[in-house]
């Protein structure tokens, strides 16, 4: 990547961080300019373009989530947030991604985490800069109602779903679109830290007609029931007759995201029925999950990744899909569809 012609705006109301950003993203070869509240930012916006926008949650003048709705609606740039982890930033960062934000970057506290962090940001800044801009804000996509023509005699089948950069919205879409009496157990791992997915899954919760938790030891994966991969942990399941139940399981694998979609999918390689199971690859920068699916469609799993039409980042599904491990490669309104048709008594006749 040619990092000298990337130029990114570093928006931040404290000087201390604007001073480290600057040290750290030019030290890279980026170009960097600077805006001290969200006003700045929109009045540098007009004047110029940049490749990556970096913007703290907490200004005077105009915060983080009023400038981030402008610039979405004036002029889509890719934006990175600095979010201090705070049960109220978590939230917030939450709306953030909902509104266009790719991802978000901890707030260094200290000039320990400065040093903690900077491998972290510089990774996060260049997933961001490799999304072709036209994904940065895509249309919000209508939803149909899905009418539940459930036969009681199918067994619970259970869906596994991955995302990672561009994934949230996505995944709260989906939880969205289930039905009150949807027949199958859904789990889900979307590349967050621990401060972020229990207010996710909270989220998702009130916005859902299926219950929407966040993975803990001994969760029961039961019908209409969707589970969010606890951060900081990889989501396991185990089985105990005709039970299957959730593990929290330390990253003993040295993986480089925790929690891991391809540490679910192996994990439901060992004890999920094949023919119950539904894996799904969203967006996401990386490999992450491919390895798994297709040793789950070896196996007689049904497995789908994102196109490329509407993947964010056509990294993950892209992988998944080049190495085997697709029986469909679908545009994600299709996909949502998929899921659905899933729960029905014909689903069998759609593979």
């Amino acid at each position: 990547m040619d990092t000298i012609k990337k130029k990114i705006l570093v928006v931040d109301d404290s000087a201390v961080i604007r001073r480290y950003l600057i040290k750290l993203l030019e030290g890279a070869g980026y170009e960097v300019e600077i805006a001290k509240n969200g006003q700045e930012a929109l009045d540098k916006l007009a004047e110029s373009s940049y490749s990556l926008v970096t913007l703290d949650i907490e200004m005077p003048v105009l915060d983080g989530i009023a400038t981030l709705q402008e610039i979405m609606k004036t002029k889509p740039t890719r934006v990175l947030m600095i979010s201090s982890f705070t049960q109220a930033n978590a939230d917030v960062t939450l709306e953030a991604l909902e509104l266009g934000a790719l991802d978000y970057i901890p707030k260094p506290q200290s000039s320990v985490d400065i040093v903690k962090i900077s491998d972290e940001i510089l990774h996060k800044v260049k997933s961001a800069l490799s999304i072709i801009p036209q994904h940065i804000k895509q249309d919000k996509i209508l939803f149909r109602e899905h009418k539940s023509e459930i036969d009681s005699s199918i067994d619970m089948g259970f869906v596994l779903i991955g995302a990672s950069t561009g994934g949230p919205r996505l995944i709260e879409q989906i939880c969205k679109s289930l039905p009150a009496d949807y027949p199958h157990a859904v789990c889900v791992v979307q590349h967050m830290p621990p401060e972020f997915t229990a207010n996710f899954a909270k989220r998702l919760n009130s916005l859902s007609k299926v219950e929407v938790i966040e993975a803990d030891n001994g969760v029961e994966l039961k019908r209409a029931r969707v589970i969010i991969a606890k951060g900081g942990k990889h989501l396991h399941i185990r089985r105990k007759l005709k039970t299957f139940s959730t593990i929290l399981a330390p990253n003993t694998r040295d993986r480089f995201f925790v929690p891991s979609v391809d540490e679910m999918f192996f994990s439901a390689l060992d004890v999920l029925p094949m023919k119950q199971l539904l894996a799904v690859e969203l967006t996401g920068i990386g490999d992450d999950g491919a390895d798994g699916m297709v040793a789950l469609k070896k196996a007689g799993a049904y497995t789908i990744a994102e196109s490329e039409n509407t993947a964010v980042v056509y990294g993950m599904p892209k992988e998944a899909a080049e190495r085997g491990g697709a029986v469909k490669v679908l545009d994600f309104n299709e996909i949502v569809d998929e899921i659905i048709r899933y729960g029905q008594k014909n689903r069998s006749n759609n593979r």
